[in-house]
């Protein structure tokens, strides 16, 4: 429902097809999908945990905090989650006024196409648009030559907090996860606080294996989650057949030593 290019229901059957058998959808900013994700897991004969990714705005730069196991149900989320997409449009506006400016128009229409919904919009769809319509030959080359910092079509946005995000999770009974550290660019320094100040919010878990993480970065993240006390989490971080870096269940295994996230959460598991 976010920036994945596949359903709820061909994401399950692919997880399934792949001996995945605990699944969590986790959307930017959004929980639509649950519902779906649930009774297509259900169908594909899997446990299931519900799921988000939060966008967070942490010493200048996103930081991604997952949510797993909440209620669903509970308006906190849903409301929390409708707060930090509010500025997604105004934002998608300008990178796109960013690529005219440069010799690109039309670029927020033809990433709208890719989503929808504009409280939805990101630089995934934009990237998309770039490649479908030939200015760069994949999503890869995009990120190198447009949409980071320094590059035509780049706008930061103010997300929640960090404070803010770990709250909605845990006040509906999940569970905080900060998402692929390896890929923000903090100081030592600023690391260790994005650690310390998520610890003392209520946060619980680290991903230690993901898409983007090489062996030396798990590794790492395995000694972080023991110098702080985390739990460890394992996500593919699986967006489309054609665009991640590894599919679903083809994750190494989490380095001995650690809690698994899902034994903090083995009571929410549907």
């Amino acid at each position: 429902m976010s920036d994945g290019t596949l359903t709820p229901e061909a994401l399950a059957e692919r997880a399934a097809a792949n001996g995945v058998t605990l699944w969590s959808l986790t959307d930017h900013d959004e929980i639509a999908g649950q519902a779906r994700a649930l009774a297509a897991a259900k169908s594909a004969g899997l446990q299931y945990l519900t799921g988000t990714e939060i966008s967070v705005s942490f010493a200048g730069q996103t930081v991604h905090i997952v949510g797993l196991g909440f209620d669903a149900h509970d308006p906190r989320m849903a409301q929390g989650l409708l707060k930090t997409r509010g500025g997604r449009e105004q934002r998608a506006q300008e990178m796109a006024d960013q690529l005219a400016a440069v010799g690109i128009p039309g670029c927020f229409e033809g990433a709208l196409r890719f989503v929808g919904n504009p409280e939805l919009i990101s630089r995934t769809h934009f990237a998309r648009h770039l490649v479908e319509s030939g200015v760069c030959s994949d999503t890869h080359e995009v990120f190198r030559n447009y949409l980071t910092e320094g590059k035509p079509g780049f706008v930061p946005h103010r997300w929640a907090s960090l404070r803010e995000a770990v709250q909605w999770i845990t006040e509906c009974a999940g569970v905080a996860v900060i998402a692929h550290p390896a890929r923000y660019k903090f100081s030592a320094n600023e690391e260790y606080a994005l650690f310390s100040e998520f610890k003392a919010h209520g946060g619980v878990a680290v991903e230690v294996v993901t898409g983007s993480h090489t062996a030396h970065e798990a590794t790492v993240y395995a000694q972080v989650a023991q110098e702080f006390g985390l739990a460890a989490s394992r996500g593919s971080d699986f967006h489309s057949p054609h665009e991640s870096r590894i599919d679903l269940g083809q994750l190494p295994e989490l380095p001995k030593g650690l809690t698994p996230v899902w034994e903090l959460v083995g009571h929410r598991i549907q």
